[in-house]
Order: C-alpha cells, then structure tokens, then sequence
C-alpha cells in the first residue's frame, strides 16, 4: 500500500544515490570538474551517457566550449575532492590547482581521467536539453577506464552531502 506524501518527504528514500564527476575544460584550456548526483546510462547502442547540470554552474559553459566531457565514478576514498569540487565556482577557482587530485591525459578527447576514480568515461557531446532549472548534457562514451586497484564506488549515503561507499 502506498500513502500519499509531500514529495521533500518521499524524495529522502533515494539514498544511496550515486555521484559522479564531471570534467570539461575551459576557453583557457583549464580543466573544471564538478560534482553532480544526477545521471544515468541513456543508451546501450550507441553507448551514451547523461548528466544533469544546474543551467548557473560554470560547467555548462564548459561543456559547451568543449563539446566533451569526462564522465568519473570517484572511489570511496575521493569523499573529500567530491565534497570540494562540488562546493567552489570554476568561474572563481582552478579546482585541480586548489586540491590535490591525481589525474591524468584523456585518450580520444580534450580532458582529463580522475586517477584514482573508480572508473572515467570520455564523452563526446550529442545532444543537450534545457529541464527546468537544469541542462542534461548527453554524451556519446567514445572511450572507457577503470581502476585496476579494485576501489570501492562513492555514494550519497544520506541527505546533508553524507558521502560514503555502500556494501
């Protein structure tokens, strides 16, 4: 049986709920990444990726002047670099250059993998489409990465930004 509830309440029950990094680099060729909660796989053939992003963040200028994008999975040990990536500007800092986060060249797009993520997809874009106070970005997934260390993924384990792996 299902009992009618205002959505602020029903909206809690999604956790875990993944996170993801988002990567573009700038007009000045800075890579920006950012923090979202909002994606998924869009389709099986050809392979491609969706990401949301608020319509104010720097990243959809980003995106746009880059037409790719860096889709990474963080580690559970990357709470921190998700915490700070997805709480400054790029418009105002150079992420990578404030915190500490290994990362390396891209092979098939002008961006960058995030190291010690879980695994990294490099997209080109397809298709984009305004949802209310939202872009979603669609990416073509031109090239795939993942970890041979075995890390665990990263969640939102809870509401108030609660990160953690999940079992």
């Amino acid at each position: 049986m299902q009992k009618q509830v205002e959505y602020s309440d029903a909206v809690r029950t999604k956790y875990p709920e993944q996170v993801v990094i988002a990567i573009a680099k700038d007009k000045d060729g800075r890579a920006n990444p950012v923090t979202l909660g909002w994606t998924m796989i869009a389709s099986g053939k050809p392979l491609m990726m969706a990401i949301a992003v608020a319509s104010k963040h720097y990243s959809v200028e980003c995106i746009n002047h880059s037409r790719c994008f860096t889709v990474a999975f963080p580690s559970s040990g990357m709470a921190d670099a998700a915490l700070f990536f997805g709480s400054r500007s790029g418009r105002d800092v150079d992420k990578f250059a404030e915190f500490d986060c290994k990362t390396e060249p891209a092979k098939e797009i002008d961006s960058v993998l995030l190291t010690d993520a879980v695994a990294n997809f490099e997209c080109t874009l397809e298709a984009q489409l305004p949802a209310g106070d939202h872009i979603i970005f669609v990416g073509r997934i031109v090239c795939s990465h993942v970890n041979t260390a075995g890390a665990k993924r990263l969640y939102t384990v809870g509401s108030g930004h609660k990160l953690g792996a999940c079992s």
